[in-house]
């Protein structure tokens, strides 16, 4: 139990972990809402149980997502069944490992929060204005976290058209075509039994293709939620960490520092990210010389 417990530390907290952390939130909440589940069976306080885990839904008509706001939210971290977890994390996974790689651990986990918000918004919207959605108003709501991976796998397909990615079966395939296949089959499926989940989709990938298209004009829409998911662990932190009662200046430090140009890492200016990431959509991350992919290192690892 105790290395458990160390293991699930270390993944937490390791550097650069916030994939790690959105597929850690996930599992978690399957692994504990099914136990409430098999527990509730054992015990035959199954109705509550189910009660429970329809909180987690976010319901389709709008008077009872009134009732209910925080599902805009809790609705992307939970699933259904071990399979719909497990294809939803591995396409986290593969698509996300690359958003890291060339936007940064924060930037995926904003796409990852904005898509599956977006993805809500649009489900509430279409289900509560269109006659068609409205007379097949589904009977308990939506969850699933694919709302959320669209828009990774959207998001870093704008980016980066033509980089390549083996498929069994298809070999190298490019992420343009990844992702138009799958914003296609979400539609042509938003008529059908999974249809709420389909418009899901395809609003998590139109938050994918904005992020991306705001970024590459500068605006980058991550640093406020970020600056907002970071503020309550910071606020603990200053709290909880013990007051040194020894101050030592790191002025002159500082300034040696400054006139020496060693001893610290210079920040890449965004003008020379955003070239670097332009070259990659062009022409692959392949092309990009040594100095290139050190500096594009140097950006990723001071987010």
């Amino acid at each position: 139990m105790n290395s458990f417990v160390q293991d699930f530390k270390v993944a937490w907290n390791k550097q650069n972990s916030g994939l790690s952390r959105l597929i850690i939130i996930n599992v978690v909440v399957f692994v504990v809402l099914n136990v409430a589940m098999w527990t509730a069976q054992i015990f035959d306080v199954a109705p509550l149980a189910h009660f429970v885990h329809a909180l987690f839904y976010i319901p389709a008509p709008i008077e009872y997502f009134i009732m209910r706001p925080w599902t805009i939210v809790t609705y992307f971290f939970t699933h259904q069944s071990f399979f719909h977890i497990l294809f939803n994390m591995l396409m986290l996974y593969w698509f996300g490992m690359l958003s890291d790689e060339f936007l940064g651990s924060k930037r995926t986990i904003a796409m990852y929060v904005y898509g599956g918000l977006v993805g809500g918004v649009l489900y509430l919207l279409v289900y509560n204005t269109v006659p068609f959605f409205y007379n097949n108003m589904p009977a308990v709501g939506m969850i699933g976290a694919s709302a959320s991976v669209y828009a990774i796998i959207t998001g870093i397909a704008t980016l980066l058209p033509e980089y390549s990615i083996h498929l069994l079966l298809f070999g190298a395939v490019r992420l343009k075509y990844v992702a138009a296949i799958t914003i296609f089959l979400s539609f042509i499926g938003s008529s059908g039994s999974n249809a709420g989940g389909n418009i899901a989709h395809l609003g998590g990938a139109l938050m994918g293709y904005i992020f991306i298209k705001l970024l590459q004009r500068g605006t980058d829409i991550s640093v406020p939620l970020n600056r907002l998911l970071w503020i309550v662990p910071n606020f603990w932190h200053r709290i909880t960490k013990p007051k040194s009662k020894i101050r030592v200046s790191h002025k002159d430090a500082s300034r040696n520092q400054r006139g020496s140009g060693t001893g610290s890492r210079a920040v890449p200016s965004q003008e020379e990210i955003d070239r670097i990431l332009d070259k990659i959509s062009e022409t692959g991350y392949e092309s990009l010389t040594t100095e290139e992919k050190q500096t594009l290192f140097k950006y990723s690892d001071k987010k």
